[in-house]
């Protein structure tokens, strides 16, 4: 007994002092003089280097939304709610780069709590229409796949994406990224519970399966209680673990895939990142060999998912579909490699040197990276594919598979199909982009040290890279859990192939 007594003090100590050294709970309150403190350094900086804080927002309405910010300070709140804070004034900055993200310890005590309860189902948001499309409460059978949803709690469809855009990042006007954002699965419900607050149950007006209104009450989904229901109906069945190769060739696939098909003489390339680390240049090399060795006259390249990463990769990738020289910007440039806040800065020595080394200051007083804004990419020779490219975007295309779209839309073998990118068609502020973290609080948000200016040819109008052939969802597409953007390729594929047949 008391060695038992013994290992549960030790045990109480030990949590104790875990506690005590993060300092995290929910319910946690924060000093007003600390979010003060921290509210103005984060402005400042934002200020002295961001490159693009007043590119699509004027001045006085950035002041006017950093003065808000500094209104709800009044009182103690929890990081979540400064977190709130701080993600509505950073959206007006219309910066798709520049977010806002979770004290270390924050997301250090997320890792470790037993998931909440949380709002159930999984939306697809477009043109103010709003379709069920994953319900967590696997016994409801009235808001399956496709349902559509016309209020939830009282408030329309537009009603909540107007207050929702309001804490989501985005480069310049962009509203498809936003909608796309609110469609990424469970991003709904996690910012509805942000922004109003957790509920128990949750009234929604629906169109039912005869066309008329209805209404509903669901309750939110706890999965502790649906894990120990699953448990007592019937035990986890045991399933081998892959292994370390294995998991790691799943997750591979799951970033980048070539898929054949020789009959068609065609092959579908889904990328989802351009970032370091995934072995890009080894796959780039291989599948153009793939391609040319079998033969392959038509090429998709998927970039719905991919939210950029290097430079260097989208750029390769560039060079074996271009048939002529291409630029990554006309301009790219930082305002400042010094700081006074370099202790609050990830990495600000590295980024000192790596401006003091590779810009120079000119005229109009910034630090521009010369070699990107002169230098003409030259397409690659080895296994060029000289076929027809489809190249599919969407709102989650984002920063670097920007450059790589916009580089290729003018070329008469290349197709782009989909939606409008995330990232800005004119530029973004990108490049370096460290993250900075908050004494006070721990928050961090990231800031983008340089602007670039894609094409200066292209209006400067917030939009992003525009699709040659749209392809949006459709009230059907969903239902059917159909790859709408895929079936549109596919069809303009087997329409070109019979036309070959028939003029050959």
């Amino acid at each position: 007994m008391r060695g038992l007594l013994l290992v549960l003090w030790v045990a109480i100590f030990l949590t104790a002092c875990r506690t005590g050294r993060s300092g995290v709970s929910p319910t946690r309150k924060i000093a007003p003089a600390v979010l003060q403190r921290d509210y103005e350094l984060y402005r400042s900086i934002l200020e002295k280097h961001h490159p693009g804080l007043y590119w699509y927002t004027s001045k006085d309405s950035m002041d006017a939304g950093f003065a808000w910010g500094q209104s709800q300070l009044n009182d103690s709140l929890t990081e979540p709610e400064f977190r709130k804070v701080l993600n509505y004034v950073t959206a007006r900055i219309n910066c798709g780069h520049t977010t806002v993200r979770s004290s270390k310890a924050w997301s250090k005590y997320s890792d470790t709590v037993r998931l909440g309860k949380m709002f159930p189902l999984s939306m697809k948001l477009w043109n103010d229409t709003m379709l069920v499309t994953a319900n967590l409460n696997r016994n409801d059978r009235i808001l399956r796949r496709g349902t559509m949803i016309t209020k939830v709690n009282g408030k329309t469809v537009k009603e909540l994406t107007d207050t929702m855009f309001r804490y989501i990042s985005t480069d310049g006007y962009n509203l498809t990224h936003k909608y796309q954002t609110l469609s990424n699965r469970g991003y709904f419900g996690s910012l509805y519970t942000t922004l109003y607050g957790p509920r128990e149950k949750y009234e929604l007006e629906y169109i039912d399966s005869t066309g008329k209104p209805a209404l509903i009450t669901i309750p939110v989904y706890n999965p502790a209680a649906d894990t120990v229901g699953r448990m007592a109906v019937r035990p986890p069945a045991k399933v081998p673990r892959p292994s370390k190769k294995e998991r790691k060739r799943q997750q591979i696939s799951t970033i980048r895939l070539l898929r054949i098909d020789t009959a068609n003489h065609s092959a579908m390339m889904s990328l989802s990142t351009f970032g370091r680390g995934y072995g890009l240049r080894k796959f780039f090399r291989q599948s153009f060999r793939a391609l040319k060795e079998n033969n392959i006259t038509h090429l998709i390249v998927d970039v719905r998912g991919n939210g950029g990463g290097s430079v260097s990769n989208s750029t390769l990738l560039t060079k074996y579909l271009a048939d002529q020289r291409f630029k990554v910007g006309d301009s790219l440039y930082a305002i400042t490699k010094r700081s006074p806040y370099y202790r609050y800065i990830q990495n600000h020595f590295w980024n000192k040197v790596f401006i003091g080394f590779f810009t120079r200051k000119r005229k109009d007083e910034k630090y521009h990276f010369g070699y990107f804004e002169r230098h003409y990419f030259r397409p690659r020779k080895n296994n060029h594919f000289t076929g027809k490219s489809y190249i599919v975007t969407g709102g989650n295309s984002f920063s670097a598979t920007t450059l790589f779209t916009s580089a290729l839309i003018r070329q008469e073998n290349v197709i782009v199909i989909g939606e409008e990118t995330g990232g800005g068609a004119y530029g973004n502020s990108a490049w370096l982009i460290p993250d900075v973290t908050l004494p006070g609080t721990g928050v961090r948000f990231r800031l983008p040290l340089f602007r670039l200016v894609i094409d200066s040819r292209t209006p400067k109008d917030g939009r992003g890279v525009q699709p040659e052939i749209t392809s949006f969802p459709s009230i059907d597409a969903i239902r059917r859990n159909a790859d709408f953007k895929i079936e549109t390729v596919m069809e303009l594929i087997r329409k070109e192939q019979a036309l070959k047949k028939e003029n050959p």
